[in-house]
């Protein structure tokens, strides 16, 4: 079978962790039963881009289970978990193409491994996938029944290509389901940065200043969670409503040319390109830590930050110290890329269960719907970000109120 990982040798180590995760994704392994027996998903070739972590393998086995062909590539050079991802080509007969720390021509090279097999679905992570098949793979556009996206920097990139009517076959924005938001950008980012923060520097936060740039739902989490252990938090936004928000959840708000005198920490987390730049990084402290929460290494301003640098210095396997032309210091967290997971593990499996019970049945959600979608980018239907709720719920041993008869008669006269 056809792969490219680091060692297969690995895999029974990976094995532990997917089997460790798993019992913390009750929904997806109901979910995975569902699809299984209905049977959509049987003999499709589905290619995706995604952190190979314990938590993606489980979506990949409920998907091979259901009996799909899985083509697996790496979403980011610094998330491969080296051992998941030999677990899956040996016990799950997955097709794997990631090793972390892969250099970028190994990273494109992969994503060409994963297109040119001729996918049915595509399941993207940040857009990668969707915009090479675009770009490069116009015959195989042909075959796509279509695609599902995960993160908010995808989306937008599939946004723009439907809006410039580029865009190929139909793509369901996965991230935008409300409950996906809710518990994925804002619990999941929220703590599983904190937690890489904290693995690579091992710094108190209770204390510092810590200055969160972007207050959507991945802002509002990580600049929650901050708060929680102590921290002093500056919000930084350019959307007055979202600014206007933080204000009122009790957060302090400025331009990032003020808050760059005052942070200990930094944290992007815009989705938005050169957020911290070279005036910024000249104002910062000696000894400020920058990190980056977005899909992309480009919020930190790389460039400016190499130009500014007399000497770099490693100082563990996430942390590099950067001597500037004026005689500070600054840290840098994970080369810019994802902090949460470049430096620790990513999301809790528990978060992972939620929106990959939702990639689960919205592949399957395609192939029911084939030929029917125009090329656009949708929503995910109400009706099955509900069914991962109530699933979800369940599993937790809960119950919820239903509206009763009268109640749903009220709700639908205007007198």
């Amino acid at each position: 079978m056809d792969f490219w990982i680091k060692d297969i040798s690995l895999a029974n180590e990976g094995l532990g962790r997917i089997e460790w995760a798993s019992k913390f994704m009750p929904t997806l392994e109901l979910v995975g039963r569902e699809i299984a027996e209905r049977g959509l998903l049987r003999g499709l070739r589905i290619s995706a881009c995604l952190h190979v972590t314990k938590e993606t393998a489980n979506l990949i086995r409920i998907l091979r289970n259901a009996g799909a062909e899985v083509y697996l590539a790496a979403s980011n050079p610094l998330s491969t978990q080296d051992n998941v991802a030999a677990a899956l080509v040996k016990f799950f007969d997955v097709h794997v193409y990631a090793k972390r720390g892969e250099t970028e021509s190994e990273y494109y090279s992969m994503l060409r491994r994963v297109a040119e097999v001729g996918p049915d679905i595509l399941i993207d992570d940040g857009g990668d996938l969707i915009a090479l098949v675009h770009e490069e793979y116009e015959d195989i556009c042909k075959k796509i029944i279509g695609g599902s996206e995960e993160t908010t920097t995808g989306v937008i990139r599939e946004k723009a290509l439907e809006k410039s009517g580029r865009l190929k076959f139909p793509i369901i924005a996965t991230n935008d389901a409300i409950v996906k938001r809710i518990v994925d950008n804002r619990f999941g980012t929220g703590q599983s940065v904190v937690d890489g923060l904290i693995r690579a520097t091992n710094i108190l936060i209770a204390g510092k200043t810590v200055v969160v740039a972007g207050y959507g739902y991945v802002g509002r989490g990580i600049a929650q969670r901050m708060r929680g252990m102590g921290a002093k938090v500056i919000v930084t936004e350019v959307d007055p409503i979202k600014a206007l928000e933080a204000h009122y959840d009790g957060f302090t708000i400025m331009p990032m040319e003020d808050a760059a005198e005052l942070g200990d920490v930094f944290i992007t987390a815009t989705g938005n390109i050169n957020i911290i730049r070279e005036e910024h990084m000249k104002k910062m402290k000696s000894g400020a830590i920058l990190c980056n929460a977005g899909h992309f290494n480009v919020e930190i301003d790389l460039k400016a930050l190499n130009n500014l640098t007399t000497k770099r210095e490693k100082i563990n396997y996430c942390v590099e110290k950067f001597y500037l032309k004026n005689g500070r210091h600054v840290y840098l967290l994970g080369e810019g890329r994802l902090v949460n997971l470049a430096c620790a593990e990513g999301h809790p499996s528990e978060v992972m269960n939620i929106s990959f019970s939702l990639q689960a049945l919205v592949a399957e959600y395609l192939v029911e719907n084939k030929n029917k979608l125009e090329n656009k980018v949708y929503v995910v239907p109400r009706y099955l970000e509900e069914k991962v709720a109530l699933l979800t719920l369940k599993s937790f041993g809960y119950n919820i109120d239903t509206m009763t008869e009268e109640q749903k008669e009220y709700l639908q006269k205007w007198k």
